[in-house]
């Protein structure tokens, strides 16, 4: 039995710090976002301190229950060996401070002397009994008024807290903040709405290795195109010739003609670089070049369309 309790008290110690783990991180936000950090704390976590109180009295209470057990089995081997224990059994037989604790929070009316608050209502038999409220019960109510009128007057009147709305702007603010800071770590967020055309020699020549390394099975070494691949070096394009078009194609792949998707096999900035070197080839005319496939892709009419949308829009 003692084992038992000990089990009981020893699962009731992990919730009690995390609880009070909880608060801690509750307490080192608020006090970040008000300037009356404690208040705010304890304003927020009203709830958390009671669950926190009623652990730490269950632990005492387990703790009583244990010691309590200990003194029985204490007079029972004092008695098996004829050991007078009238001391301890005066001791044991006094009423323990919980049960009159207990007593005045219920203020329950004894079984003895339910008569004396039996009403006439009656239904099937069953007979109602006019007990008062519990007093635990009443004082939870009016001090739920008494914390309703501070809370409403600290937050809402006097204007010392942060309000609900304030609280997600700051919580979104600092969300902000937090994704900017994680976008700045990235290197690799390229896709197929905001790739461009990379200049720089070093960047190219990366994507002409790794086009030579997985692209010329079907695309040939220089980009002239075989039986299976297009020719990449005309002005002729089956799926748009602008650098996000090619990214597309490059990172989505054409299943129906045989093309597969390369996102899972390249990062997005291979991609980027691959689809640089593979506009690079533009007029390149290697020999044994591919005929013609698709449409006429013209750079400058693409730039002078887009202005034109632009300036409709404007």
């Amino acid at each position: 039995m003692t084992s038992k309790y000990y089990k009981y008290t020893l699962s009731l110690i992990p919730l009690l710090f995390l609880t009070f783990n909880l608060l801690a991180n509750e307490s080192e936000t608020v006090a970040k976002t008000s300037e009356a950090g404690i208040l705010d704390w304890a304003m927020h976590n009203i709830i958390a301190l009671l669950v926190a109180a009623v652990i730490v009295m269950a632990i005492g209470t387990l703790f009583y229950f244990n010691n309590m057990l200990l003194q029985l089995q204490k007079i029972r081997l004092l008695q098996e060996h004829g050991i007078e224990v009238i001391e301890e059994v005066k001791l044991m037989s006094k009423e323990p401070w919980w049960k009159g604790f207990y007593k005045k929070l219920t203020n329950a009316v004894p079984i003895e002397k339910e008569e004396e608050v039996m009403t006439d209502h009656s239904y099937d038999g069953i007979r109602e009994l006019d007990n008062v409220l519990p007093p635990w019960w009443v004082a939870m109510f009016y001090g739920c008024i008494v914390y309703a009128v501070f809370y409403f007057g600290y937050y809402h009147v006097f204007d010392y807290g942060l309000s609900s709305r304030e609280e997600y702007e700051v919580a979104m603010k600092d969300a902000e903040v937090a994704i900017k800071a994680h976008l700045a770590s990235q290197t690799d967020l390229v896709d197929e709405t905001n790739v461009e055309m990379l200049a720089d020699e070093t960047e190219i020549a990366i994507g002409q290795s790794i086009f030579q390394t997985q692209c010329t099975p079907c695309h040939g070494q220089v980009g002239e195109g075989n039986s299976i691949g297009p020719n990449l070096t005309d002005e002729y394009w089956l799926h748009g010739g602008d650098i996000k078009d090619v990214f597309r194609t490059i990172k989505y792949g054409v299943p129906e003609k045989g093309m597969i998707s390369w996102k899972a096999q390249l990062r997005a900035s291979d991609m980027q670089r691959v689809a640089s070197y593979i506009l690079s080839l533009q007029g390149t005319n290697p020999p044994n070049a591919k005929a013609p496939q698709g449409d006429r892709w013209e750079a400058t009419m693409q730039k002078d369309s887009s202005a034109t949308i632009g300036m409709n829009q404007q």
